[in-house]
């Protein structure tokens, strides 16, 4: 099986995460995309009832999609504890038969922080980073170092669409308009449970 993770806290999930998994999947060969929520991301601080509310938007945005190669996994959820995603990926090569190595996707943002990331070394050599560029003056050359170093990844050229999650808790917490931004489920989801309103 040719599998892509996408990983993420996903507070909350929106349209610009759901464009580049269906981009990914209309462009490249995957048999597989998989959305990983993170129960608890290693460098933030999130609060852990937040975790089923997380994993619950990613599955009803899911089932909108009506894809059948989208799927969500809750294996970090059932883990807790912080989420690790060399632990995360180990734990997929058990799972599933992998045909070459897991396709990671990641942004620039988080790409520049990569050696910092638990277990780096053996994590670069388990997956293929598919990096898609999250700033304006982009250089590809900045990465070259980290060629020389193992890691092995490609740059896409999907054009940024700069959705904030973070942006959009303060929409919600402000009452504004976030139509365009979530799909409905998502959007009903917030509602009904009061997330985002502190």
């Amino acid at each position: 099986m040719k599998l892509c993770v996408f990983q993420g806290t996903f507070n909350p999930i929106h349209n610009a995460h759901l464009r580049v998994a269906k981009y990914v999947l209309n462009k490249y060969d995957f048999d597989k995309l998989l959305f990983i929520p993170a129960y608890k991301p290693p460098h933030k601080n999130y609060d852990d009832n937040m975790s089923v509310h997380r994993l619950n938007m990613v599955k009803l945005a899911i089932e909108d999609e009506h894809n059948s190669k989208i799927e969500v996994s809750d294996i970090e959820y059932k883990r807790e504890g912080k989420s690790y995603t060399y632990l995360t990926i180990c734990e997929l090569y058990k799972k599933y038969e992998i045909e070459g190595k897991i396709n990671f996707i990641i942004g620039t943002d988080a790409f520049k922080d990569i050696e910092n990331w638990y277990e780096a070394d053996k994590l670069k050599k388990l997956v293929k980073f598919t990096v898609f560029i999250r700033e304006n003056n982009f250089s590809s050359l900045e990465y070259n170092y980290l060629k020389d170093k193992g890691y092995d990844f490609i740059f896409d050229e999907l054009s940024f669409e700069d959705i904030s999650s973070t942006e959009l808790r303060e929409k919600i917490k402000n009452g504004q308009n976030i139509d365009g931004f979530i799909n409905n489920s998502v959007k009903e989801y917030i509602a009904k449970n009061g997330l985002y309103k502190t």
